[in-house]
């Protein structure tokens, strides 16, 4: 802490309270953040423990037991050939939870990047940037990524390539905006009249203040991605057989829905689930003390 914040405007020492709070940092978030950065950990944990928490393989069929309900033995039951939806669940997580942080996070410091750059000049770097990025906003998110797929065909591929084409653009556009806000900021100001060079005043003092905001949306872009790698498994442009999506194990529990309902219902919850937390963490950072505290 400087002698000037432990100070207040009277020349007095702050209160003891006052100091805790400016002290608090990132550790200030709101009740509705940590419940869902919970949330998202206890899902996050289980992805990455699936071999060792799975009772069976993704794959194991067991004919002795098709269609059966929840039990001590199958937790979220079985399938039409006999395989433990549980541990397809997990499998499946796994699979999408990279995908989905490999989509997010790629995208995300490109288009901080290219969005500074666009708001810090103007211009006509700023116009291009800007009308770039226009051009891959009006493609539709779903059908830009199925022309991918239908030239790589089929597969995980096809999403890793297609969502960034778009993702970037909507992180620069963000980026921008705050940008053309930010570059006329007294600590911005002050770069420029104490020489320094417009990469340090970008690099060092704009862009690590654009990234909270980016950051914050890319909670809430976690879920969108989910539910379009959910939506592609299910229309059979995800992840092959025989490695499970929760698109695809959906898909497969459809035509057993009002007498095994547990199949595909299940597993859709993990994905409301999902949902929840990163929408609770994106809300709450958004709304608590980081945006301000920052």
């Amino acid at each position: 802490m400087s002698a000037i914040e432990a100070f207040s405007p009277t020349g007095e020492p702050a209160p003891l309270a006052t100091r805790r709070r400016r002290g608090a940092g990132l550790l200030g978030v709101s009740l509705q953040a940590k419940i869902g950065a919970g949330i998202l950990a206890v899902l996050v944990l289980a992805a990455i423990l699936a071999p060792v928490i799975a009772p069976y393989g993704q794959n194991q069929l067991d004919f002795a037991n098709i269609l059966t309900g929840p039990s001590g033995q199958h937790l979220f039951g079985t399938d039409s050939t006999g395989r433990d939806v549980f541990s397809r669940t997990l499998y499946a997580l796994r699979l999408d939870l990279a995908i989905v942080v490999a989509v997010t996070y790629v995208p995300l410091p490109i288009g901080v990047l290219v969005g500074a750059l666009a708001g810090y000049y103007g211009g006509f770097l700023d116009a291009v940037i800007s009308r770039l990025a226009d051009v891959m906003i009006a493609f539709p998110f779903m059908i830009l990524v199925i022309a991918v797929i239908a030239i790589v065909g089929p597969g995980v591929e096809g999403v890793l390539i297609g969502v960034p084409i778009v993702a970037w653009a909507l992180y620069a556009r963000l980026a921008r905006s705050q940008m053309l806000l930010m570059r006329e900021q007294p600590f911005m100001l002050a770069t420029k009249a104490l020489g320094y060079t417009d990469r340090r005043a970008i690099f060092r003092h704009a862009v690590p203040n654009l990234m909270r905001a980016a950051l914050i949306y890319s909670t809430l872009d976690m879920v969108v991605n989910l539910l379009l790698l959910a939506s592609l498994a299910y229309l059979g442009l995800g992840a092959q057989p025989p490695n499970a999506e929760l698109g695809s194990i959906i898909a497969d529990g459809q035509n057993t829905l009002l007498s095994a309902w547990w199949v595909a219902t299940l597993p859709g919850l993990v994905v409301v689930l999902f949902g929840i937390g990163a929408g609770l963490l994106g809300d709450g950072l958004s709304d608590g003390d980081l945006r301000g505290g920052a």
